[in-house]
């Protein structure tokens, strides 16, 4: 384990030629008439951004923005994989008692997710815990490096977080994750846990479906919620997500590579397939064409390459970890946000792990550490805070 390295980004001026020129080559396809998002991403849409992205995006003026925030790199090796080099944000606060937070994205995300969280979480005040944060690029996204071995599944993700906290000095702490994060996160708490990792927060809550041949109380139960409004409503949701949403992650997780060409060579197949998810995931969150750009931008420049970012779809659909709740006995903490992909009976979410916050919100979806920062952060915050069902978890680090 090498030891930490001050990080920025610098994209060079050869790549950012490259990219004008991919845009100015392209060659866009016909639209249906008054398809809209039926047939998936508009054209007027992509064209608006794709011109934007040539002819007025100044990305030297994100990179600037970015490269505000404390980032590192540091090699780890991972049993099996050998040395990884990680790109992580590491903020501390100035509460001598702040918990080790570690906060782990997902796709199409990246730490640019962090980055409204962190000036929240690191906050010191009486009124309510700190957190030191620690947020990983997954192997294969941003700067960090990517896997070229078959075979790097989610107990190999667990390592190397592990790894990196301990690194840091966090030999005890917390997690919160969204999307993959959640399936991370609780994974490492599985593995790590209670000796390392003493809590975890998913802002997706999803597990297995109930087994017909389980436990009977929590299918009698799960039966009983799907007749309510609230569970017919979820039944939908899910249905319109299996039947129309889950295109991207089929290809993902059975031909990764395939896609990956198209990522890989075309800014605009990139942008149109990332995009697609940034609108329909999120709740009518108002996005800029400059913060789309930005978001695509960090998966065209990052360091192994758009389509390394996907293959984590591919082994963990082969370890049979794609849509589970890790168990683990750490306390557990759940929100939930009204457009979330999909949704899952909480009395079935209650039977598979030691759940002791749960909070629901009006507004948000996928992206919550995005859409609502200061909701999520609150709900760390009830979590962890000295009267919340977390509280004192890591020794000696009561968050004040």
């Amino acid at each position: 384990m090498t030891s930490e390295q001050p990080f920025k980004i610098v994209v060079s001026d050869d790549a950012l030629a490259l990219l004008k020129r991919k845009l100015d080559d392209t060659r866009l396809p016909d639209e249906v008439n008054a398809a809209e998002w039926a047939y998936g991403t508009p054209l007027a849409d992509i064209r608006r951004l794709a011109n934007r992205w040539k002819d007025g995006y100044d990305w030297r003026t994100h990179e600037r923005k970015l490269n505000a925030i404390p980032m590192f790199t540091r090699t780890i090796a991972v049993d099996g994989f050998g040395d990884l080099n990680v790109h992580y944000v590491h903020q501390k606060s100035a509460a001598k008692g702040a918990i080790p937070l570690l906060f782990v994205h997902g796709w199409p995300g990246s730490f640019l997710e962090v980055t409204k969280i962190l000036p929240l979480l690191t906050a010191d005040s009486a009124d309510h815990p700190s957190f030191h944060v620690v947020a990983p690029s997954l192997p294969g996204s941003a700067w960090s490096e990517g896997v070229l071995k078959k075979g790097f599944h989610g107990k190999h993700y667990a390592e190397l977080f592990n790894k990196l906290m301990i690194s840091l000095g966090y030999t005890e702490y917390v997690t919160q994750g969204g999307n993959w994060g959640h399936i991370l996160t609780l994974t490492t708490a599985s593995l790590y846990g209670p000796k390392h990792v003493k809590a975890s927060h998913s802002n997706i809550p999803i597990c297995e479906p109930p087994k017909l041949f389980g436990n009977p109380i929590v299918l009698l139960k799960c039966l009983m919620w799907s007749f309510t409004s609230r569970g017919r409503e979820a039944a939908a949701i899910n249905q319109d997500y299996l039947k129309n949403g889950m295109g991207y992650a089929a290809e993902q997780s059975t031909k990764p590579q395939t896609i990956g060409y198209s990522l890989a060579d075309s800014p605009v197949g990139l942008l149109a397939w990332i995009y697609e998810k940034l609108v329909l995931w999120t709740d009518a969150y108002p996005w800029t064409d400059d913060e789309v750009l930005t978001w695509v931008s960090i998966y065209w420049f990052s360091r192994a390459g758009p389509a390394a970012s996907i293959r984590i779809y591919y082994e963990l659909t082969l370890s049979a970890e794609l849509f589970v709740f890790p168990k683990t006995t750490v306390p557990v903490g759940l929100s939930f946000f009204p457009k979330e992909i999909v949704r899952f009976p909480k009395a079935l979410l209650r039977s598979k792990g030691r759940i002791v916050f749960e909070s629901e919100h009006e507004a948000g979806g996928h992206f919550a550490a995005y859409e609502q920062p200061e909701a999520l952060v609150g709900d760390l915050r009830k979590m962890f805070g000295k009267s919340g069902p977390a509280a004192g978890v890591v020794p000696g680090r009561t968050g004040y």
